[in-house]
């Protein structure tokens, strides 16, 4: 990867690249990679966005597939020279079954990797969480922690079940032999709760305060904070770190990284009215208005309405127990490994994060002030 010859030959893989995190993902390659000579963008929904890349001078070509079937990835990982893999089923919500999101996040992550191996592809990064380590279900803090600190993982929910396995099996194939005989390099970036432009989330906040008179209620104490990262950083660290993988190989192999930037610590709802508050809405409340048990029953209650309904109709509401307790547990990070190794620095201030950010909300709700 290293001689200028080859240089503008390289050819990158991005899983789930019409997804949101994959969107920003296949953007910042065209903006930042310049050995970049072919970039794939595998995804089972392809957006009508990609019609504008592939005038460019890099190919783009599109690829509609899914990462549960082997024979479809192999494909479209054979020739690559590194492969970028963010496709997975984020769902806390309770929308999927745990069987379907096992085999999206984890069957489809052992398919990529034997899709390497087989085709001699070396260079895997991986798109884990920081819910493989926390917040656990236990509701302990993990306050300013970093790739080291000591922390329970505790889960019993699909969804971090699922990533903590997937990123296990990617550390694990670090070093394996693909074909031709070289080793597999790979790493596993974790980011904390992601931002930003095509948040579905967000979207569905604001929608909730529409609902409710332009008013949201708070819920959860702002002492809790958490770590938030903007999706344009996260889409840079991924970039980075795929670029520097090879030449750091026995540094970065079989490693994990927190993705973090500067976007300030601070309880789910105050974070997000920095983005809803410019957008008309409002947070009721300096205290949670309703006292900690009864958000636990009522968190119960949803989850035993969704199960007992799931055979006639799908019950997803943003509160369950797994929700409350992420959102009721402090987890904010504060490392420099990604610096240390591969050089990250985040690309956007916490004020351009922001600003985008709003922007978005403000042209996807029609609620420009």
């Amino acid at each position: 990867m290293a001689d200028s010859a080859q240089a503008q030959k390289l050819v990158y893989l991005v899983t789930g690249g019409c997804g949101f995190l994959g969107e920003h993902v296949v953007r910042m390659l065209l903006q930042r990679e310049p050995r970049l000579g072919e970039l794939r963008v595998f995804d089972r929904h392809l957006g009508p966005w990609l019609e504008e890349l592939k005038t460019g001078p890099v190919r783009v070509t599109a690829i509609q597939g899914d990462v549960t079937q082997a024979h479809e990835v192999a494909a479209a990982v054979a020739g690559a020279h590194v492969v970028i893999h963010t496709a997975g089923l984020v769902d806390v919500f309770g929308r999927a079954s745990p069987e379907t999101i096992h085999e999206v996040n984890v069957q489809g992550t052992r398919n990529v990797i034997e899709a390497c191996v087989q085709t001699g592809t070396r260079f895997l990064v991986y798109t884990s969480s920081m819910e493989v380590v926390g917040p656990n279900t236990k509701g302990h803090p993990f306050y300013r922690g970093n790739e080291d600190t000591p922390y329970e993982a505790v889960h019993s929910h699909p969804y971090p079940c699922s990533k903590a396995l997937a990123e296990w099996l990617v550390l694990e194939a670090n070093g394996r032999k693909v074909h031709g005989g070289l080793p597999l390099v790979t790493c596993a970036l974790r980011p904390t709760g992601i931002y930003g432009e095509g948040h579905q989330i967000m979207r569905d906040f604001y929608r909730q305060g529409l609902r409710l008179g332009g008013w949201l209620f708070r819920a959860i104490p702002a002492s809790v904070e958490h770590g938030r990262v903007y999706v344009g950083n996260v889409a840079w660290m991924h970039v980075l770190a795929a670029r520097e993988l090879e030449q750091r190989a026995a540094l970065m192999g079989g490693q994990v990284y927190f993705c973090y930037d500067g976007s300030p610590y601070k309880s789910y709802e105050d974070f997000n009215m920095e983005f809803l508050g410019p957008c008309g809405l409002r947070l009721v409340g300096t205290r949670p208005l309703l006292p900690y048990w009864l958000l636990v029953f009522l968190a119960a209650l949803n989850a035993l309405l969704q199960w007992l309904l799931r055979p006639l109709v799908l019950y997803a509401p943003l509160l369950n127990p797994y929700t409350l307790a992420v959102a009721n547990t402090t987890f904010t990070v504060s490392t420099d490994k990604a610096q240390r190794h591969f050089g990250y620095e985040p690309l956007f201030s916490w004020e351009d994060s922001r600003t985008r950010t709003i922007l978005w909300v403000q042209a996807a709700t029609g609620s420009a002030q």
